[in-house]
């Protein structure tokens, strides 16, 4: 309430106060004639606050477990740069929890398939605070380097009372996200462009490590901007791939017996009842690739 809504702090107290003087009446009560119905309250309490523990714990040891496996820039290089690696023509778009950096299950999938689309978009679907986030604020877009790679990074932000069901969007999940993104690369183009020329005198050693070249007209410039363009539309046209990561959690080799319930039982019983991510967003099967991997937490 202080942090996001920006609310008074008197305010906040005073809600506070009325509302927890409420829950200490209920609380009371319950405890009055506990004997006489009064656990069960208690019992339902406790049984959803488990929940919320189990999920809550589990979920942020595999969140930490794939930031501090996930892969360098330098590493997406060398795996899409290798001689036996392949592209092919389409976009794929590669479902993560990961805002930054790219996923372990990446490198599992190109050992495994050593062949990638032309256009990979890594998407992470994230929930906000507010109520509803504006379709032209929806997405983020990152590049990962070099452009060649034609690599990107896409946080997917929707609010608590966003509909993010395809059927019910003004336009498929997607369209929006690949239209977005050709506006990502045109507004990045031109950025770039007004900052190289404002520095051009100042600069020219720095943009030449950047194999920026200096001398190239703007007629070039557009050159280069409409064939990035035309190589988003051609792998669009192509068809696109839905690739989902599939994390399977155990506990690791050695974990006590709290632990591997924690984890080898009650989480992934949880999991089991829990709306998958192309149901959420309404993804073709015919076009939805599930790529597993194991993490030992």
């Amino acid at each position: 309430m202080v942090m996001i809504w920006k609310t008074n702090i008197f305010l906040v107290i005073t809600y506070i106060v009325v509302i927890g003087s409420v829950e200490f009446l209920y609380l009371s009560s319950v405890l009055y004639k506990f004997n006489q119905g009064g656990y069960l309250p208690l019992a339902f309490a406790g049984l959803l606050m488990a929940v919320m523990f189990v999920w809550n714990d589990v979920y942020r040891r595999k969140y930490y477990y794939e930031l501090d496996h996930k892969l360098s820039p330098e590493k997406v290089k060398e795996i899409t740069n290798d001689t036996n690696f392949h592209r092919l023509p389409g976009l794929a778009m590669f479902y993560s929890e990961l805002v930054q950096g790219i996923p372990p299950i990446f490198k599992h999938y190109a050992e495994n398939v050593p062949a990638l689309h032309s256009v990979l978009v890594f998407v992470s679907i994230k929930s906000l605070p507010i109520s509803k986030v504006p379709q032209e604020e929806r997405f983020l877009f990152r590049r990962i380097e070099p452009k060649n790679l034609f690599v990107f990074r896409c946080v997917a932000r929707y609010g608590y009372t966003d509909v993010r069901n395809d059927s019910n969007e003004h336009e498929p999940f997607e369209t929006m996200l690949v239209d977005k993104l050709k506006e990502f690369v045109e507004n990045e183009f031109w950025l770039f462009h007004i900052k190289t020329n404002s520095n051009k005198d100042h600069n020219s050693e720095r943009l030449e490590r950047l194999d920026i070249v200096g001398d190239d007209d703007e007629g070039d410039q557009h050159e280069k901007l409409d064939r990035e363009i035309e190589a988003i539309d051609k792998a669009w046209r192509a068809g696109v791939v839905h690739l989902m990561g599939e994390n399977e959690v155990v506990a690791c080799k050695g974990s006590g017996i709290g632990k591997r319930v924690l984890i080898d039982y009650a989480y992934n019983f949880l999991k089991k009842n829990l709306r998958q991510t192309d149901k959420l967003f309404d993804v073709p099967h015919k076009r939805m690739l599930k790529v597993g991997m194991t993490y030992e937490l």
